[in-house]
């Protein structure tokens, strides 16, 4: 075929301008995240490999992998990291159910369903800190609401519901749940309201009922979004930090201790940078491999599809 008169072709030099332009456009976003992310990722990976500490006036050694080995032999380490995975679990799968039935319920035709809406993403706007002050003062034995109320109950004298070795992970995971909460809620609503009614409407002059409608036309539509989700809350709930720094500080005897408080206190209360990077390091790989897991399920689904 002929090129068609008049018309242009790009040359080589051409090209390369509009590279130029591309990444003077990109440029503004991407030193931000090498300068806040990549940047410090780096260093703290450099970093398990020496014996630096806080205070020390000798120089910072090289030491390899020592920090790893002395690591494979913590059993502190694995058993907050025990504790992590449970954390994590516990409030990452009620949370789903919960947000999942709060979404479909927002969807419905209800009276005052925009207030309903915005009252359901209020613990969103609230920071971490000021949610654990707040769940510290329900949750305080003397004068806390919920032991109030189980006195006023007749349903006995109250209990320290942070300082107990048996309440303290429970009640910690209530407060991931109800914070983490609205932001899932938005994102499955998010999903549900991308369904077409069409559809829901055909299942129902069919003569099905509401969960064969959800189980026939809600959840394939909606099921990319609740494995995005889920994979993304569990990974944030690994990581947590502020919320129950806020609430136990890792107590009672580590009952609550997650692996990044377990790694701030190694670094910051004891000084050893080194020994704490290198859990940190074990915390990327993890992540690393949960997210790489998620997205080779989403490939494998696409390309299924």
């Amino acid at each position: 075929m002929t090129a068609v008169a008049g018309a242009r072709t790009p040359t080589a030099g051409g090209r390369r301008i509009a590279d130029h332009g591309t990444w003077f456009l990109v440029l503004p976003a991407l030193v931000p995240i090498l300068l806040l992310s990549v940047g410090p990722l780096l260093y703290g990976i450099l970093l398990a490999f020496t014996d630096a500490q806080s205070g020390r006036t000798a120089a910072t050694r090289w030491t390899g992998a020592l920090n790893f080995r002395d690591l494979l032999h913590d059993t502190l380490f694995w058993e907050s990291f025990r504790i992590g995975l449970v954390w994590a679990a516990a409030v990452t799968v009620p949370q789903f159910l919960l947000a999942l039935g709060l979404a479909l319920l927002l969807d419905q035709d209800l009276r005052l369903r925009g207030l309903a809406r915005a009252l359901a993403i209020v613990p969103w706007a609230m920071p971490e800190v000021v949610v654990g002050v707040m769940w510290r003062l329900v949750y305080n034995p003397d004068a806390g609401v919920l032991n109030e109320t189980l006195r006023d109950l007749g349903l006995g004298d109250g209990r320290d519901w942070l300082g107990g070795l048996a309440t303290a992970l429970p009640a910690v995971v209530v407060v991931g749940v109800w914070a983490g909460l609205p932001q899932t809620t938005v994102a499955l609503l998010a999903g549900v309201q991308n369904v077409p009614r069409e559809l829901n409407e055909a299942a129902a002059v069919d003569g099905a009922g509401a969960w064969r409608r959800f189980c026939t036309v809600t959840w394939p539509a909606l099921r990319p979004v609740a494995l995005a989700v889920t994979a993304l809350n569990l990974i944030w709930n690994l990581n947590s930090f502020a919320l129950v720094y806020v609430l136990t500080s890792g107590g009672p005897g580590g009952k609550t201790r997650l692996p990044m408080l377990f790694a701030y206190e190694e670094a910051f209360r004891y000084g050893q940078f080194g020994y704490a990077a290198a859990m940190g390091c074990v915390l990327v790989a993890v992540v690393s491999v949960l997210l790489a897991v998620f997205l080779a399920g989403r490939l494998r689904g696409g390309d299924e599809a």
